[in-house]
């Protein structure tokens, strides 16, 4: 009998964090008061700007196929955009507009991945990023880096994960799970190791508007013209203008990369969203002010999650300098028992801490880093104060029944 399934997409590993937020949800529908920490996702209202901007594309009977790269206008601002805040100089045809960044992230592994190469992912990393590697036939290498580093890899641990068969590395600052923001000359140590090895850049940027005490943001493909012509950047409007929900992502790339994933695109999915497509537009232009309220209202979340971790007994943090979240260490009350089951993981840990607090947090594990999990604070003050109280009652009764 012939296998039902592919080879390839068995090796795939379900989203954690989508399943645990779908339980979250369900109990919440059932009247359970659930406190969340664990989606990445805004809880701010899309601008209403942009809302009118993709109204009036509906009203004006904008619902037909686009080029399927994306709106010449939204490439163009997109280009504008680039250079304007990141010092980047692109042409139109080197811009393909996706279905939200976690497309355009598969569309570069898709484009640049041969059966067999290896692609470099620091851990803690996005749990996206190994899946994607490994549905295009590649072999994902992870790096370790640790708390007391920041959680950012140096260019000499890049430089030992290095071998003939690797392809492409993958980074993103501000960094999902970590909240890691990598300084010029951190990028510049890191892109000079990419230089020597000829190794392709895949950088997710999706969070670079997020930023915290001074922490500034560097492009990787603006190191140098060498370095633009190994890079590809990946963007979109999800997390910088509360527009998970609208679908659209995009992707700056050297000519002969753009033009095969605009190939591949036109087959797998053509344009993303027309009337999505021109709410980017809007959004593209939105005042700095608007963005700057988003981030100082995370900002103060921040400070007030961070300070709340302080306080309970058995926990620790590194302070993320940008996107909105933070990995919270757990592992102290790992081989310890509760309620008959034994908390040997970030997982487990999870599923109790639901269980019992209904708080949901996600499993380090799905990040590569299982003595940790990932605290969102992209939620009101109010539920912030609720959760971390439940969380460090959850961790006096484990340590309790277990001393």
């Amino acid at each position: 009998m012939k296998q039902r399934i592919s080879a390839r997409i068995a090796t795939v590993s379900p989203s954690l964090t989508l399943a645990i937020t779908a339980k979250a949800k369900a109990m919440k529908a059932a009247g359970e008061d659930v406190v969340s920490f664990g989606v990445g996702e805004p809880d701010f209202p899309t601008p209403a700007h942009i809302i009118d901007a993709a109204k009036r594309a509906l009203d004006e009977g904008q619902t037909k196929y686009t080029p399927s790269s994306g709106l010449p206008a939204l490439k163009k601002a997109i280009c504008k955009k680039l250079l304007e805040e990141n010092g980047l100089s692109y042409e139109p045809s080197q811009i393909i507009v996706s279905n939200g960044a976690k497309h355009s992230v598969f569309n570069v592994c898709y484009a640049l991945i041969n059966e067999g190469d290896e692609v470099i992912i620091p851990a803690p990393y996005w749990l996206t990023y190994p899946e994607a590697v490994k549905l295009c036939g590649g072999v994902p290498v992870t790096v370790e880096t640790s708390g007391e580093n920041g959680f950012k890899m140096t260019a000499e641990q890049l430089e030992r994960a290095v071998t003939p068969k690797t392809k492409l590395l993958i980074f993103n600052s501000p960094c999902n799970p970590t909240g890691a923001v990598y300084t010029k000359e951190e990028i510049l140590s890191l892109a000079a190791v990419c230089r020597k090895h000829n190794i392709f850049v895949l950088s997710d940027e999706i969070y670079e508007k997020l930023l915290y005490d001074g922490a500034e943001h560097f492009s990787f493909a603006a190191v140098s013209e060498e370095m633009k012509d190994l890079t590809i950047t990946v963007n979109g409007v999800s997390k910088t203008y509360a527009m998970t929900g609208f679908r659209v992502g995009y992707l700056a790339a050297p000519k002969d990369i753009a033009a095969a994933i605009d190939s591949f695109q036109s087959h797998a999915t053509s344009n993303a969203c027309t009337a999505s497509q021109y709410a980017t537009i809007e959004a593209l232009s939105s005042p700095e002010e608007e963005i700057n309220r988003m981030a100082d209202i995370y900002a103060r979340r921040r400070e007030k999650l961070l300070g709340l971790i302080e306080s309970v007994r058995g926990v620790d943090c590194v302070k993320p300098m940008g996107a909105f979240y933070v990995m919270m260490r757990v592992s102290s009350l790992y081989n310890k028992s509760w309620k008959g089951k034994r908390i040997n993981g970030s997982a487990d840990f999870a599923a109790a801490l639901l269980e019992e607090e209904k708080v949901a947090v996600i499993p380090g594990k799905c990040f590569g880093a299982d003595d940790y999990v990932r605290l969102s604070y992209s939620l009101s003050e109010e539920d912030i104060q609720k959760g971390m109280e439940r969380i460090a009652d959850f961790f006096d009764k484990v340590l309790r029944k277990n001393a």
